[in-house]
C-alpha cells in the first residue's frame, strides 16, 4: 500500500514529519511518499498527483493558513479543490489545516499542529486499513484534533 503526505514550506511546523512518523507506526508495511509544495493553493494538485501518478490509496494534506482575509480565501479555494480531488479519484484526502489565528501563542500553535497531524494520520490509517467502518466505534464521541475532545452529549 502507498500513502501520500503533502505539506508546505509556508507552514511554521513540520507536520509532515509527525504524520510520517505516525503512518509508519500504524502502517508499517506501507510505502509513504511525501510531496512538499510552497503553499496551500499548491496542495490539491500534489494530492491528485500522488493518487493518480504514484498510486497512493490515500493522502493526508498539511496546510498552514495565515491571518489575513486573503489567506482565508485562499484556503477556501484550496479546500474546495481538495473536495474535487476526492470526488474525482474516489480516494480519501484528509485535509489537516492550521489557521495562524487559532492562537496568539507560538507554543500553543505548535501543540495544535502536532496533535492535529498525529490524530488525522491515525484517522487516515484506520480508513485505509478498515474502510468506512473503521471509524464507526468513534462516531458521536465529540473527538477533536488539535483541541481537547468535546465528548458526547448523552
Amino acid at each position: 500500500m502507498k500513502v501520500g503526505i503533502v505539506d508546505t514550506t509556508f507552514a511554521r511546523v513540520d507536520m509532515g514529519a509527525e504524520a510520517e512518523r505516525v503512518l509508519k507506526e500504524e502502517l508499517p508495511n506501507a510505502i509513504i511518499i511525501r510531496y512538499t509544495v510552497p503553499g496551500i493553493k499548491d496542495i490539491p494538485v500534489a494530492a491528485k498527483k500522488l493518487i493518480e501518478e504514484e498510486g497512493c490509496e490515500g493522502v493526508i494534506t498539511l496546510g498552514w493558513v495565515g491571518k489575513t482575509l486573503t489567506d482565508k480565501f485562499s484556503y477556501i479555494v484550496a479546500s474546495m479543490a481538495l473536495q474535487l480531488v476526492q470526488l474525482t479519484t474516489n480516494k480519501h484526502v484528509i485535509d489537516v489545516t492550521i489557521h495562524e489565528d487559532e492562537s496568539g501563542e507560538e507554543s500553543e500553535l505548535l501543540r495544535i499542529a502536532l496533535d492535529r497531524a498525529r490524530k488525522h494520520a491515525r484517522n487516515l490509517a484506520i480508513l485505509l486499513l478498515k474502510g468506512g467502518e473503521g471509524l464507526r466505534p468513534y462516531a458521536g464521541k465529540g473527538l477533536r484534533q488539535g483541541r481537547p475532545d468535546a465528548g458526547p452529549i448523552e
